[in-house]
């Protein structure tokens, strides 16, 4: 829609960008359910090829409904271009393993998702790509990572699953004059909670399989940048790797963000509700939200963040003498979990129904102990996606599962 005013809140954009109507002028978008197209002649057929013109050729390449996904998430981060992957996975190791080569050096926080740290060990270190890993909060760690030269930068800000925040405006600074291009994974922040673009980003990477679609439907990802990158080395790698997202999900996807603002919105709520509620109760240790005073990178995360997230990530108070690395901890945590009437034990998260995980035994099990003590994960640890449901409910049933600990 091309007569759309200029300047849009997120609101609006998620429900009025990336609309791309047929002669019949539908009202909900289009779900093109297509492998292939038709051309006019095969001279069309030719020059499209030849890349003389741009028309759709192939849905591996591109697709209608993946289009205007694309171009509304683009719209929303304020991107110049964005791919859509099969899954939030595909966008990690593509937004990396488009521009690495052999003898190339990635610098990445330590804190991050257990997969993209199992990607970084099992495929880029046998690729001869120089990992260095950093403290994420510790800005002095940066500049000594990052005083001689590196081709990447990758982090994620809140990190998953202890939500702490890294300076992307500093870190941003240091990876320009390091010659890297810096990737921001966003989906703890979202869309609407943080723009790592604005703030120096390079790219931004989501599993659309969060928030975006948010309801449990579907898996998709997708990657965020400048019209070079995107189409340049990401479409190359993608299209031919054959990492793209299917139209069914594009679609889910697409009718997802229009009631993104809504959702999310109300999960942070209740999220900050429930992390202020939690910090206070003697059955635990701490609790983790950006956007709550106690945290210890509050002031960063009030500067670079307007909303805090949906997740509150919490340590169970087991007292002195209990290890909280060992089975006893496992345990508590456990009764903890399985206490829970509302929150669904799940390894996902960004819901629309709250959900309880179990970070040292399902997302970073993979992980040493000694790993995840390094960023602070325990068996006490547990991370809330907090869902759409009445806070107060939400609330009583946490506190009738503490007393199972």
């Amino acid at each position: 829609m091309s007569d759309l005013p200029d300047e849009l809140r997120p609101d609006t954009l998620a429900l009025h960008t990336g609309i791309m109507r047929s002669g019949a002028n539908e009202m909900s978008e289009g779900m093109y359910l297509t492998q292939g197209y038709a051309y006019d002649s095969a001279e069309q057929a030719r020059d499209a090829f030849a890349g003389e013109i741009d028309v759709y050729m192939y849905s591996r390449y591109a697709n209608p409904t993946v289009t205007m996904f694309e171009d509304r998430l683009a719209a929303l981060e304020g991107a110049e271009r964005c791919f859509a992957t099969a899954t939030g996975m595909a966008a990690v190791f593509v937004s990396l393993g488009s521009i690495l080569s052999a003898g190339d050096r990635l610098v990445a926080a330590k804190a991050l998702f257990g997969s993209t740290l199992q990607t970084f060990a099992n495929f880029f270190e046998k690729w001869d790509i120089q990992i260095d890993y950093v403290d994420a909060t510790d800005n002095a760690d940066w500049e000594r990572a990052l005083a001689t030269p590196a081709k990447a930068v990758f982090i994620e800000s809140p990190t998953n699953p202890m939500q702490d925040i890294v300076d992307i405006p500093f870190v941003a600074a240091l990876s320009k004059k390091a010659g890297a291009t810096f990737i921001v994974d966003n989906v703890f922040a979202t869309v609407l909670g943080q723009k790592p673009l604005e703030l120096g980003a390079d790219a931004v990477v989501y599993s659309a399989t969060k928030h975006i679609d948010g309801q449990g439907r579907v898996m998709g990802g997708a990657i965020l940048g400048s019209s070079d990158y995107i189409d340049g080395p990401v479409k190359l790698m993608i299209r031919n790797m054959g990492a793209t997202i299917s139209p069914f999900n594009a679609w889910v996807l697409l009718k997802g963000l229009e009631t993104l603002p809504v959702r999310v919105r109300h999960q942070a709520a209740n999220a900050m509700n429930l992390a202020a509620w939690l910090e206070q109760h003697p059955g635990i240790k701490s609790a983790r939200y950006p956007l709550l005073p106690s945290h210890p990178q509050h002031e960063q995360a009030v500067k670079q963040m307007t909303l805090g997230g949906t997740l509150v990530t919490i340590d169970l108070e087991l007292g002195d003498d209990i290890d909280p690395a060992g089975p006893e901890a496992q345990a508590a945590a456990f009764r903890f979990i399985n206490a829970l009437k509302l929150f669904t034990p799940s390894n996902n998260l960004g819901d629309a129904k709250s959900i309880s995980t179990h970070p040292a035994t399902t997302t970073h099990n993979k992980l040493t102990a000694d790993a995840r003590a390094e960023v602070d994960i325990y068996e006490t640890t547990v991370r809330l996606s907090v869902g759409l449901e009445d806070v107060e409910d939400l609330r009583a049933d946490l506190e009738q599962a503490l007393k199972a600990v």
